[in-house]
């Protein structure tokens, strides 16, 4: 695995605001990681919300987080590998130029250079694995023996492909599953952990661990993460067990074209913008959803109808965002039954889902509105 500073890949965000929130909103609801600041006193849009997580003296190196939160050894490695393979997509992304592959995928999308690089990265991790038994890429949905270990690997090799070419930030979703289960005719309940590679100025990773959810950034050099050799510690933990509020003030709302159908859709867009909610959303499902743990609030929503069903893939991007966010405390919804989307049964590699996903009690408004049982 090479090593070098984080890649460059920019997320313009989106950052459209409807109209202004209270600055003491994030304080009332209990967000205790992220202030909202507006007006001319801070030069900035009303609806802005900004960090205020201080710097530590020192971070947890991956070795330590891991050998406290994960005592399964086999879970460990596996975590290990894909993280390997997180940091060499983050080598080639710096390097690799947008252009289209030539060839598409089995869904009919036409494949980049950049999906084919990120997908041969994950299936030479899982090749190589020691722990791994089974990979299926969103690239070619079949479930494939790549190895004598235990454990089924689903990944979405780079989620964001409308978007990569303005440079935009982008990710790499992956569930991981015992041999217990497999993965057809699993749950995402079934899952082991999850992991959501997030691509940008910085390459930062959501695993989920045994008590929660915890981020790790790569290539980082603060002070306390020096080796003893004069090298830095590849992977650092920059945040633990985080924690989504049930309430927010942050929405993205996808598939919008089902809002003409839905009239519960449009009513809760509505909502939104009435109760001045503030939009954040770029149109790549990995930012659009990793925000709700930097900013510890909000809620994704992707319903399905007639002339706009819906796109996502249950195996590939519900299932492990909706782990990762109910390890955290927030909620999922499947968009059928109001239930979670960890309890639909997976049928096919390919399987797709309507989505709700985010702070508790948002979710449940999604359920009110469209009326799910």
């Amino acid at each position: 695995m090479k090593f070098a500073a984080s890649l460059i890949l920019f997320v313009a965000g989106t950052a459209s605001a409807f109209s202004p929130v209270a600055p003491a909103f994030s304080r009332a609801a209990g967000l205790s990681t992220t202030k909202v600041f507006g007006g001319d006193e801070y030069g900035a849009s009303g609806t802005s919300f900004y960090t205020d997580v201080e710097k530590k003296d020192s971070y947890a190196s991956l070795d330590d987080i891991l050998n406290e939160k994960c005592k399964d050894e086999k879970l460990q490695q596996v975590i290990r590998d894909m993280l390997d393979a997180c940091a060499d997509i983050t080598e080639a992304l710096r390097t690799a130029l947008v252009t289209v592959e030539g060839s598409a995928n089995t869904f009919g999308d036409a494949q980049l250079s950049v999906d084919v690089i990120a997908d041969n990265i994950m299936w030479e991790a899982c090749k190589s694995s020691s722990v791994v038994r089974e990979g299926a890429s969103e690239e070619d949905p079949i479930v494939r023996d790549v190895g004598e270990g235990e454990y089924t690997v689903c990944w979405d090799p780079l989620d964001g492909s409308s978007i990569v070419d303005n440079n935009w930030a982008v990710g790499t979703m992956i569930g991981i599953w015992g041999s217990e289960t497999g993965l057809i005719g699993a749950t995402g309940n079934d899952q082991k952990t999850a992991l959501i590679a997030l691509y940008g100025p910085r390459t930062t990773v959501l695993v989920g661990l045994e008590d929660g959810t915890y981020e790790f950034s790569y290539g980082c050099t603060p002070e306390g993460c020096q080796l003893p050799d004069g090298s830095w510690e590849p992977w650092i933990c920059s945040r633990d067990k985080i924690q989504i509020a049930e309430d927010c003030k942050i929405f993205s709302p996808a598939n919008l074209r089902a809002a003409q159908e839905v009239p519960g859709y449009k009513k809760l867009v509505d909502h939104y913008m009435t109760e001045r909610y503030t939009l954040r959303y770029s149109g790549g499902l990995v930012p659009d959803v990793y925000q709700q743990f930097t900013k510890n609030q909000g809620v994704f929503t992707n319903p399905t109808s007639k002339a706009s069903p819906a796109k996502l893939r249950l195996a590939f991007e519900a299932c492990p965002f909706g782990y990762l966010v109910e390890k955290a405390g927030g909620k999922t919804s499947d968009g059928v039954s109001g239930g979670s989307v960890l309890d639909v049964k997976i049928e096919a590699v390919d399987q797709r889902t309507p989505l709700a996903i985010g702070s508790a009690n948002e979710v449940d408004r999604f359920n009110e509105y469209l009326e799910l049982k």
